[in-house]
């Protein structure tokens, strides 16, 4: 059987998927750049007889199966974080700045499992429908790495598509699964601020530039509170501001970046043109001009009911029924959702936290996982493949 065979394969190459993820990790690579990474993936098929295509940047498609029929299509990202790697595991990032502090590197390791376990099965000619594995570079960057992948045509003949994403909440052996939403919608912006300066005795002489800032700061969250339905959860959060170098010299210059995030689609449509005109009415009245860089970045993943319970199904074919977990929407962005807009589709939360162990949060530079998540990562993958 099928089913049966993909453990079996699994199970005998789990020890190389586990030095396959420190690998990876010991050498993160940031989006766009990810070339030893690709390399390593592309050796792996090149090994399993999977033939493979790598993209203009980084990356690449392989597919594996029949070639007339459906296809399924399943989903890793490859790229790290510019964040430090504060663990002192063996295989800790050996580049200073980056890391896998989101988990991409057990998402590569896994397919590469899915990837071993099908192509066994193609050779045993038990493999039901054609499989196009795409290791996909920069999730990690706004608007990411799909929508250049999807220009290109990487979906032609997909009927469906599967993607597993690392959650430190749920313990290992668990995946998380949700129909409809799963995830946010999420946008940058950045804001450049220009106006007279001067010093803090005679801020009447000035445009008051920090003082302005600190107006937007706090009143563009608010205001957008007021602005969009509740029902749409936006989320509007400052990560960085720059002003100033002297305590007693209002600065000429200064900046401002954040995300705004939501749960509603329709509301993140008509967002970039709110917040711009909310970024001019809060600063008129200071005279302070403004640059603002609205990067519109992914919508929510909104997951296809029936695809969500092909994948419900795969989980039980891997670690039994009680292994699938429910799951609450996040605000939190991914550039899967680009692939679900063209296709039915479903993700879903890989546990990666030991029982009674601690939590490492995503993009922190102390994430671990269970790597115990690897196997059953590379199970869910190859079972939602075969239906």
């Amino acid at each position: 059987m099928p089913h049966e065979q993909i453990s079996r394969t699994i199970e005998v190459i789990t020890p190389d998927l586990i030095e396959l993820r420190r690998d990876l990790h010991a050498y993160p690579e940031l989006s766009w750049h990810e070339d030893r990474t690709t390399d390593v993936v592309a050796s792996w098929m090149d090994k399993n007889g999977i033939s493979h295509e790598r993209f203009e940047s980084s990356g690449l498609v392989a597919d594996i199966g029949p070639k007339e029929g459906p296809i399924i299509a399943l989903r890793a990202d490859l790229d790290a974080l510019p964040v430090q790697d504060t663990t002192s595991d063996p295989w800790r990032s050996t580049v200073p700045g980056v890391a896998h502090s989101c988990g991409h590197d057990v998402h590569t390791a896994g397919l590469v499992g899915a990837a071993v376990a099908l192509a066994r099965l193609h050779e045993l000619e038990t493999l039901p429908v054609g499989v196009r594995l795409i290791f996909q570079p920069a999730e990690e960057v706004m608007p990411g790495g799909a929508l250049k992948l999807l220009a290109g045509g990487v979906l032609k003949g997909v009927s469906r598509i599967y993607a597993l994403h690392c959650d430190p909440t749920l313990d290992v052996g668990h995946v998380g699964l949700r129909e409809g939403a799963i995830t946010g919608a999420s946008d940058r912006i950045h804001v450049t601020l220009a106006g007279r300066g001067g010093h803090t005795s005679r801020p009447h002489l000035t445009e008051d530039l920090t003082y302005a800032m600190g107006s937007l700061v706090t009143q563009l969250p608010a205001v957008l509170s007021r602005r969009f339905d509740p029902r749409a959860g936006a989320s509007m959060v400052w990560g960085q501001l720059r002003a100033g170098n002297a305590a007693n010299v209002i600065p000429a210059q200064g900046e401002l970046s954040g995300t705004l995030r939501m749960l509603d689609a329709s509301a993140w449509h008509s967002a970039e043109h709110l917040v711009r005109g909310l970024i001019a009415d809060i600063l008129e009245p200071f005279g302070v001009s403004a640059g603002v860089t609205y990067i519109r970045g992914v919508p929510p993943v909104v997951n296809d009911f029936a695809a969500t319970q092909h994948l419900r199904q795969a989980v039980g074919e891997a670690v039994g029924p009680g292994g699938v977990a429910t799951t609450t929407q996040s605000l939190g962005g991914e550039d899967f959702a680009w692939y679900v807009e063209s296709v039915p589709g479903a993700m879903g939360r890989l546990g990666t936290r030991t029982p009674d162990g601690a939590t490492y949060d995503l993009h922190q530079g102390n994430f671990r996982v269970d790597e115990r998540a690897i196997a059953v990562a590379a199970s869910v993958l190859a079972h939602a493949a075969i239906g």
